[in-house]
């Protein structure tokens, strides 16, 4: 089926803030655009204090890369913290809500970028548009509220499709009652051009850093957050680094930064007694050249316990030449199957792992070379094409009270 140009698409966002959703979901975008769909986003808050961080929306990549692109973003200009690990949310006023019904009327279709942004979209008396939830973890149930706002925009017909990013992620929400005939996996898929191995930036990163050509590096790219286990990383890499003395280890992602009091006790605990092997663990916090960070490395390490569904960083990583090592989460071990190694979330066994690793990479190149096209951006981008084309034509459009089409 050929993807339909002009096709109007709105995507609404809990906000902008790092995170691999936030970037798969905006290089999407750009490509369906590419593609001659016209796109637009409305993010519901315009900053977000999260991982210690605060994140303003003109400050965010993914927002900057979506305007130069030609994809207009608009925000109800909400400034959230966090209330356990989700934007809090409060009643939703009267121009907010006008603000959305103007950017729903000028829309075929609807994305929402995981089920948070359905506490808006279900909000009586906005235009009816066919909805489509982008689900991008493998843990339903501990998404709080917004399971329930998604199981109720899915009984009253407005949410029409789910796409997933892993079969984890169908497998999860299928087990709590989201009907199997509404969820549609498309794997996540990269720029093969910009992640690849990259000689240059290997020595620029790592002279940058004052790290030796051969020294074997960990790259570590995560928020700060629970779901990540960062004191099992960090206790994994106290492990490497005190029998790899020429080791390094790479921390990447909002949080990762000494100004981190969280991330300071987790250092603090993980290497206390031994302030050496400290020193070559680096916090680089929010990186925009992670290419060159990936391409640097030996080793991609993930050692989250809950909610992966197809980590992004595995894939960018192992297309950069890294070789991943991951704890057994969401669809991680098929994605590193044949290239990787899958651990227990133990100390010891991620460390040894990371050593078996360095020593295999350069055996494990040609596999890792083979294995590019599976995680392409290109086949990606034309499966979001086919399913917003085939909701739009299974949803047909009549003219509805805000002068719109589309509307149910």
């Amino acid at each position: 089926m050929r993807a339909r140009h002009g096709l109007r698409v709105l995507s609404v966002y809990e906000g902008f803030f790092s995170g691999g959703a936030r970037i798969l979901h905006s290089d999407v975008l750009l490509g369906l655009a590419e593609g001659g769909q016209s796109h637009q986003v409305l993010s519901i808050h315009g900053e977000v204090v999260r991982e210690a961080t605060r994140q303003r929306m003109e400050d965010d990549r993914c927002y900057r890369a979506l305007t130069a692109g030609e994809v207009a973003v608009t925000s109800l200009g909400r400034s959230a913290g966090l209330v356990d690990g989700t934007v809090a949310a409060r009643a939703f006023s009267g121009p907010e809500l006008a603000e959305t019904a103007r950017s729903m009327a000028a829309a075929d279709v609807v994305l929402s970028l995981k089920e948070q942004p359905l506490a808006l979209l279900n909000q009586r008396g906005l235009p009816r548009r066919p909805v489509v939830v982008c689900l991008h973890r493998s843990d339903p149930e501990n998404q709080g509220a917004a399971l329930d706002e998604l199981k109720a925009a899915i009984a009253d017909g407005t949410v029409v499709a789910c796409v997933c990013c892993a079969e984890s992620t169908r497998a999860a929400y299928e087990a709590v009652g989201v009907p199997r005939e509404l969820l549609h996996v498309v794997p996540n898929g990269v720029d093969l051009l910009r992640f690849r191995p990259d000689p240059v930036a290997r020595r620029a990163v790592r002279a940058a850093l004052g790290i030796a050509d051969a020294a074997p590096v960990i790259v570590f790219a995560a928020r700060h957050a629970p779901m990540k286990n960062v004191p099992l990383f960090l206790r994994a890499a106290r492990a490497w680094l005190s029998r790899e003395p020429g080791g390094h280890v790479l921390m990447c992602g909002a949080g990762m930064t000494p100004g981190n009091p969280g991330l300071r006790a987790d250092l603090t605990d993980a290497f206390a007694g031994e302030p050496g092997p400290a020193g070559r663990v680096h916090p680089l916090g929010v990186r925009h050249d992670m290419e060159a960070v990936y391409a640097a490395g030996d080793v991609v390490a993930l050692t989250s316990v809950t909610g992966e569904a197809a980590p992004l960083c595995l894939i960018e990583g192992m297309m950069c030449g890294a070789v991943p090592v991951t704890t057994d989460v969401g669809d991680s071990a098929a994605i590193v199957a044949g290239h990787g190694f899958v651990t227990p979330p133990d100390p010891g066994a991620v460390a040894s792992a990371w050593s078996a690793a360095v020593a295999g990479r350069a055996g494990l190149a040609p596999a890792l070379e083979r294995g590019r096209e599976r995680f392409s951006r290109t086949r990606m981008i034309a499966a979001y094409a086919t399913l917003l084309d085939g909701v739009h034509t299974s949803n047909p459009a009549r003219t509805d009270a805000y002068g719109g089409q589309g509307a149910l």
